[in-house]
């Protein structure tokens, strides 16, 4: 498998945007309604809103390319970019997304492997992520991965309150990379 890792800019802004809407909208589009959907998809994924998000201290994109075709990407938080206060010793993976085309290919556990690099580079302590309760391939890839559920939060898809599992891994003694 060639694929590379590369942090995204500014400059990405447009292509970022593209990805973001079109993982979103093929990973969860059968579970909720189209107007759902639609409000969640302009409010999460604007141009300004991940303008803001790019330019936010502590918070870093990364695309995944497969043959130098770009294949999803990786958000990570840090100290108060992260979306629960969950302590300066955390990281958060807020988004692991990858196009439906490049799935089954290894390549969420490629991004997954960064987020614990740059954990471990940057000493953090446990590594957490919000997964919605219904999304059970990511709920069985992230407790493989050795992450355990500590709680949940709220999460809205326009009008629809969803629950978002918290879960959390300890990297004390965790050589994983």
């Amino acid at each position: 498998m060639n694929h590379k890792i590369r942090e995204c800019n500014l400059s990405d802004l447009k292509t970022l945007q593209e990805i973001s809407i079109e993982t979103f909208y093929d990973t969860f589009k059968d579970q909720n309604s189209p107007e759902n959907m639609a409000a969640y998809l302009e409010k999460a994924f604007n141009l300004e809103q991940l303008k803001e998000e790019l330019a936010t201290a502590g918070s870093q994109f990364y695309f995944i390319y497969l043959n130098d075709e770009i294949a999803g990407y990786l958000k990570i938080n840090i100290l108060d970019a992260q979306s629960e206060k969950m302590g300066d010793d955390s990281l958060e993976i807020e988004r692991i997304y990858i196009r439906s085309s490049f799935q089954k290919h290894g390549l969420g556990k490629s991004l997954y492997q960064k987020a614990i690099a740059c954990a471990n580079e940057w000493g953090k302590k446990k590594i957490w992520l919000g997964v919605w309760e219904k999304n059970e391939n990511a709920i069985a890839f992230y407790k493989k991965m050795g992450f355990e559920q500590s709680g949940s939060h709220s999460f809205y898809m326009g009008d629809e309150e969803q629950i978002d599992l918290i879960m959390v891994k300890s990297l004390t003694n965790s050589f994983e990379g």
